[in-house]
């Protein structure tokens, strides 16, 4: 079934938005930390961990270092969702759709 001409183009745009975004969803990084720096986590815009940095002064403590690795390990998955959101927010805002609508 073909569509007409003007549905074409906005099917195709909308591709080249979707793809525009997930490039720029894949260039985000994010940094999180707990324990004032003790443990922090780098983590890439598909929430791939790019890189996890624990001072030597928490591994006496087994709980309270997993503790500080999941709260940070959360924070940056918290980060990457609401840049995320917000580089869509941007895309979306320029089409002109009303707010709330994704």
């Amino acid at each position: 079934m073909k569509m007409p001409g003007n549905m074409q183009n906005m099917m195709k745009q909308a591709q080249q938005m979707q793809q525009r975004l997930q490039e720029e969803i894949a260039l985000i990084r994010v940094e999180a930390s707990t324990g004032g720096g003790m443990v922090s986590v780098k983590m890439d815009g598909q929430k791939n961990v790019i890189g996890v940095k624990i001072e030597p002064e928490v591994t006496s403590d087994v709980e309270m270092l997993q503790d500080m690795v999941m709260g940070a390990f959360n924070e940056a998955s918290r980060k990457v969702d609401e840049e995320a959101k917000g580089k869509m927010a941007g895309m979306l805002g320029g089409m002109g759709l009303p707010p709330g609508l994704f």
